[in-house]
């Protein structure tokens, strides 16, 4: 069913503030209106950086961080939730409880862990019990690199086969779908860029054509963005549940509009490129 006429889908990010701009909920909100979506972002992680990398990171206290979400929820129009920077333990069981309440929404969790440049961690460490055990259930789709399903694992991830039994692992810790993110794995002169997405009981590699760029700012949080902006849209609407067709197409549409982004990365100074629609 399509929304009412002159009524606008909501999506809503829960993560950091990249003053910068290139990543976090910065990052989300572009994605969000490029999915067709109106965006509205909480922040539980307050960054200093800059293309250039990050420098340091502050946790916003877990009960601000509910009370800016809960506000959203129950008072505009969400039909996807998207996950990122979280920082803290008590903000992962924060936002796991308060998304508990809303089954309905579909979400996207992607909570990176270290930055591509800088040493602060943008989750702790004592955190990823938490994640596992509280926020990964309540997912509709997680997405991880590499590094980040290792960490959650216990395990490296170094290739396509070992991303197979990553996923399937992910899966089995309750989220519904899990995408492995393949840019680091394999060759980094092959000729495609493997993900690798399990769901309903089936693996499937979602390949694109290896890109030669620069350093590119915010990816990983821009393509989940993309994937629930793109679920909030969706003419179904309030209440409907995400099947795994529709869930999938998200995910393939994302992936194009994210890989024709990349090859068109913009320089904005200082550093890594930037992501823009």
């Amino acid at each position: 069913m399509k929304a009412a006429l002159g009524t606008t889908p909501c999506a809503l990010a829960i993560g950091g503030l990249d003053p910068g701009g290139g990543a976090g909920i910065a990052a989300d909100l572009r994605a969000f209106a490029a999915a067709g979506a109106f965006g509205c972002a909480a922040v539980a992680v307050v960054t200093v950086q800059s293309t250039a990398g990050l420098r340091s990171v502050r946790a916003i206290p877990a009960r601000e961080v509910a009370a800016q979400a809960g506000e959203v929820l129950r008072h505009q129009r969400v039909r996807a939730v998207k996950v990122g920077a979280l920082g803290s333990e008590a903000n992962v069981r924060a936002v796991a409880k308060l998304l508990a309440g809303y089954p309905a929404v579909p979400v996207v969790v992607d909570t990176p862990m270290l930055p591509t440049r800088g040493k602060a961690r943008l989750l702790a460490a004592r955190a990823l019990a938490a994640l596992r055990e509280e926020l990964l259930p309540r997912a509709t789709l997680v997405t991880v690199n590499a590094d980040e399903a290792g960490a959650l694992l216990s395990e490296p991830v170094r290739t396509v086969g070992e991303a197979h039994d990553a996923a399937r692992a992910l899966v089995k810790m309750g989220a519904r779908a899990v995408l492995v993110k393949g840019g680091h794995l394999g060759p980094a002169d092959g000729p495609s860029a493997v993900d690798v997405l399990a769901i309903g009981g089936e693996v499937v590699e979602l390949r694109a054509k290896r890109l030669v760029i620069a350093p590119v700012h915010g990816t990983g949080c821009t393509l989940a963005s993309l994937i629930a902006g793109r679920l909030a849209a969706r003419e179904e609407g309030a209440g409907a549940r995400v099947d795994a067709e529709g869930l999938v197409a998200a995910i393939r549409w994302a992936k194009r509009v994210h890989h024709a982004a990349l090859a068109r990365a913009v320089d904005v100074g200082g550093g890594m490129r930037v992501l823009v629609f």
